[in-house]
């Protein structure tokens, strides 16, 4: 064999491997043309274009490959329109899309983002080749940040972490960066670093962890610290962030001040808290010390295990002055605070002079009235039990003085200028004189072998005490010091009901009297004026009045009968239907043709007009009653019952 012939059988071998390293034997290797890139989400489904649209044509095959470590494994055969997949892991997934041989990728995986997919064409004798590369894109979770919660201290050396950022199944590896406060953060030597790890899941995707490095200073005690996840999809760029947090910050105290609650004057009565405040973080150990004024020193005030001084209430002799002092455990450094005058305003000690004045009817009067406070005060006087004001300043003038000026009287003595702060000092002004009654005579209307509670009030000065001229139990009470109110619970007797009640109030310069005068309720005494009482006037006492004199009784309001009323109006409608019936009666007996030319008037007598009679029967009794009085008002003789009657015997 000539060298000639041997260069020829080495020319073919080296021929026949090479068709081999390509898997099809015989045909003409093409150089490799740039491939088409297709980009695609993971879990979409991706179309892969065996070159473009307008150079598909009647190919007798076409093969489809995946480049895997350089070689070529064949996974999907197109031959005359029909498609196959080849055993592997695309053989569910890979499908003929349209005509032609476009392939569909289902259910993209990260695993599926290869080099290179290699389509080639096959028509006698030429072959075409066609490559395409394939990019997986997966949008990553939202980014969770977790904060340093132990804290860092300012005065470290080293580097400190600050937060760590987690953003979870992601592809590819997205890229974190950090902000503070809005602001983004770069690696600076000895101030900041970034340490970024990832961790390939077993679907293929990213996590991502991201630790912040730093030093922190003062000011960053309210620094907001986020990061964010910068990402691209197939649409193009994104970036998801992170909720802001913050850190805490340690610092050494520089100041520390009094703090006190309300903000304001402050008034006897006021609840108070005294705390102190530094601008240290954490706040450091506190003791409040108050200024004794025996002995100019500090003492120190108990406080609670927050530090805190509570006056409550606040009094006079918490006024002074106040100072705080913190200890920072961590540098031992002890600070006092400047010292705050805390002034508690008061009024106190309010005294009326004289204590408890006594004058005679047409004497005058002079109350006098002081006070302690350290501010400017104002006076005013009122009467205790209605709170009439009736004049202002130190000083009260009573002259002339009668009867109705006996009572209690208030000075109230108040500082203007601090709102709510005012005390006040009751005195009673005695009038001397025998006592005169609410009431000089009364009527109350009963039912026998009912028990009902009699009422009787008298004043005087000195006070007077009240007996009964009857048996049972009596109570009293006392509305003022020269007043008194005294109730017996008595039975209605047949003997009660003749003699009638007194009661007698007396003290040392004279005695008094009311009458009851019991009347018993009936079906024809109870007419318009049968309850009506005395009617009583307040009395103007003139100055030559003697003290024990009897005064003109007071007309107090009359209590109603709910039970009467209801009485009275059943029997009216009874009246009423008797009377209707009454006329029907006669209609029909034709002695009163109504609707005829001779028809006869119901008349009235002249002077007997528009009256009528009701009786009422009640089980339920007031001790006066003012019901079914005339419309003028007219008294009537205790004989006249006020009757009122249709006369129809005509």
């Amino acid at each position: 064999m000539g060298l000639p012939r041997l260069v020829c059988v080495f020319l073919f071998a080296v021929c026949c491997c090479c068709r081999r390293a390509t898997g099809v034997p015989g045909e003409e290797k093409q150089p490799s043309p740039t491939p088409d890139l297709v980009e695609a989400e993971v879990g979409s489904t991706a179309i892969l274009k065996c070159g473009s649209s307008h150079s598909s044509g009647n190919f007798s095959q076409v093969e489809w490959f995946l480049i895997h470590k350089e070689r070529p494994m064949l996974i999907f055969r197109v031959h005359q329109g029909k498609g196959r997949s080849e055993p592997g892991e695309y053989e569910h997934r890979l499908s003929l899309h349209g005509s032609g041989a476009t392939l569909a990728l289902s259910q993209v995986t990260p695993h599926d983002e290869r080099t290179l997919f290699l389509c080639k064409k096959s028509k006698r004798p030429s072959l075409q080749e066609h490559y395409v590369e394939l990019r997986v894109f997966k949008a990553p979770e939202e980014p969770t940040i977790q904060p340093n919660v132990v804290g860092i201290h300012v005065d470290r050396q080293e580097l400190r972490e600050v937060a760590t950022c987690v953003g979870r199944n992601g592809y590819p590896i997205p890229e974190v960066i950090w902000y503070k406060n809005g602001r983004r953060l770069l690696e600076e030597e000895n101030r900041v670093h970034i340490q970024s790890s990832q961790i390939v899941e077993s679907s293929g995707l990213y996590t991502l962890k991201s630790v912040l490095n730093a030093r922190l200073v003062k000011e960053d005690k309210d620094a907001r610290f986020y990061c964010e996840l910068s990402y691209r999809l197939p649409s193009g760029n994104h970036m998801k962030e992170s909720k802001e947090v913050t850190v805490p910050v340690f610092y050494p105290a520089e100041k520390v001040w009094v703090e006190v609650e309300p903000v304001g004057l402050l008034k006897e009565g006021d609840y108070v808290k005294i705390r102190c405040l530094t601008d240290g973080n954490p706040q450091p150990d506190f003791t409040i010390n108050k200024k004794n004024p025996n002995t100019g020193e500090m003492d120190e005030e108990r406080t609670d295990e927050n530090g805190l001084l509570s006056l409550e209430p606040a009094q006079k002799h918490h006024s002074g002055l106040y100072q705080c002092q913190s200890l920072d455990l961590e540098t031992m450094i002890t600070l006092s605070s400047d010292p705050l005058e805390l002034l508690v305003n008061y009024v106190s000690d309010v005294r009326v002079t004289p204590t408890a004045p006594e004058v005679q009817e047409g004497d005058s009067l002079t109350l006098t009235c002081e006070a302690e406070s350290n501010q400017d005060l104002e006076f005013e006087w009122l009467r205790a039990k209605t709170g009439q004001l009736l004049g202002k300043g130190p000083v009260l003038q009573l002259n002339p003085v009668n009867r109705e000026a006996g009572g209690s009287y208030l000075c109230m003595a108040s500082v203007p200028r601090v709102p709510g702060l005012n005390r006040t000092q009751l005195v009673n002004v005695g009038i001397f004189g025998s006592p005169w009654m609410a009431l000089k005579e009364r009527k109350v209307w009963v039912q026998e072998n009912a028990v009902l509670n009699l009422s009787c009030e008298a004043s005087g000065h000195p006070q007077p005490t009240i007996s009964w001229n009857v048996n049972g139990s009596a109570t009293e009470w006392n509305p003022d010091p020269q007043t008194v109110v005294s109730t017996l619970n008595v039975l209605v007797t047949p003997q009660l009901l003749e003699t009638g009640a007194e009661c007698t109030a007396s003290n040392s310069l004279g005695s008094n009297t009311t009458i009851i005068v019991l009347k018993l309720v009936t079906l024809t005494t109870l007419t318009p004026d049968s309850s009506q009482t005395t009617g009583l006037s307040t009395p103007t006492v003139s100055p030559h009045t003697r003290a024990n004199s009897t005064s003109a009784e007071k007309k107090l309001p009359q209590p109603e009968s709910k039970g009467v009323v209801i009485v009275a109006v059943i029997v009216c409608t009874l009246v009423l239907a008797v009377l209707g019936a009454a006329l029907y009666f006669f209609y029909k007996k034709g002695k009163l043709p109504c609707g005829r030319s001779g028809k006869q008037e119901i008349t009235l007598p002249p002077t007997r007009k528009s009256e009528f009679v009701v009786e009422v029967k009640s089980d339920k009794l007031p001790e006066e009653m003012a019901l079914l009085q005339g419309s003028n008002g007219d008294k009537r003789a205790p004989g006249d019952q006020g009757g009122k009657y249709i006369d129809l015997r005509h």
